[in-house]
């Protein structure tokens, strides 16, 4: 039961790709769930006229709730059905479903507990995303770090996941993100549960289908998502669960790059207004607590850098 595998596949507006996908699906699955998240298109009754797999079974929402709310639809279905690992891929054609063993494989052997793909280990398949897509992919990446805490993995959107069953229980399902901010959510719900993530190389494969993700939408609402996620992750870290050294560092080099900059502005305001160049005991002060503030802050980076958990939670339970 622990390495059964199950597929779950979220659709919207996919009739066009979709047979082509679960046709691609190999014989390490025993069971595929295809969410029909109130296609417009009919991609469910696609599914049931034309495919005969038997292990496929489709799910349907009445009103659509995003890829997130798709997924988890399924999740939960595989979970109450058994499975012991938990893939998810979209239903447009851009996940290569041959890639499931490679990216299941880690949790298997109990290397990890959750897998994502990474579209940027292999340079030469980074010639087939456009040039956009890869400069928001680098800039999403280094802000996720920062608000989930896995400073070691990479393209935190990339919806090529899974996830072992045991660790899946463990996760708040009602609190992540139903939209498409669903996968850099999990990470930082993953990280607060102290799981070891690990990416698996994929590349990147483009083709006729279309994006439902409009960059300029959805650039504001995930910067906002990142932010509270990061404050609830230091708070819930380093301050609830615990209090360290790193957690010194950290209120040391707030307080003091604060008051070093609000001093600095203050003197220098003074001193256009006057005229009299401050002193050197003035600039001092100033300046030391800036320095020694931005030398704790980094610090306490290092510190949450080296802090990623490194053994499997499935293992340890």
């Amino acid at each position: 039961m622990e390495n059964r595998v199950a597929a779950v596949i979220p659709c919207y507006r996919e009739a066009g790709n979709i047979l082509g996908v679960l046709a691609a699906i190999g014989p390490e699955c025993e069971h595929i769930y295809v969410v029909d998240d109130a296609c417009p298109d009919g991609t469910g009754k696609r599914v049931e006229a034309e495919c005969s797999d038997p292990r496929v079974r489709v799910l349907y929402h009445e009103r659509n709730q995003g890829v997130g709310g798709a997924t988890l639809t399924g999740l939960a279905q595989a979970l109450e059905d058994g499975a012991g690992i938990v893939v998810k891929l979209d239903g447009d054609g851009q996940m290569n479903p041959r890639r499931i063993p490679a990216i299941v494989r880690p949790i298997a052997e109990g290397q990890a507990d959750y897998t994502k793909g990474n579209r940027f280990y292999e340079p030469d398949g980074l010639s087939q995303m456009p040039g956009s897509r890869r400069i928001g992919n680098a800039a999403l990446s280094f802000i996720a770090k920062l608000s989930t805490g896995y400073w070691d993995v990479f393209d935190p959107t990339n919806g090529f996941i899974a996830v072992h069953a045991d660790v899946a229980r463990r996760l708040p399902l009602d609190k992540l993100s139903r939209g498409y901010f669903f996968e850099s959510d999990m990470l930082f719900r993953l990280n607060t549960i102290r799981a070891v993530v690990v990416d698996v190389p994929m590349p990147a494969r483009y083709g006729s289908e279309e994006s439902g993700l409009r960059p300029a939408r959805v650039i504001g609402p995930f910067l906002f998502h990142h932010a509270r996620n990061f404050l609830k992750r230091i708070l819930y870290n380093y301050f609830l669960r615990d209090f360290s050294a790193a957690s010194l560092n950290l209120v040391a080099g707030l307080g003091l790059l604060a008051f070093g900059v609000a001093f600095g502005a203050l003197a220098w305001w003074d001193s256009v207004k006057s005229g009299v160049t401050a002193t050197a005991g003035t600039v001092m002060l100033a300046g030391l607590p800036t320095i020694l503030g931005v030398q704790l802050i980094l610090s306490f980076l290092a510190y949450d850098v080296q802090a990623r958990p490194t053994l499997p939670l499935h293992r340890r339970s």
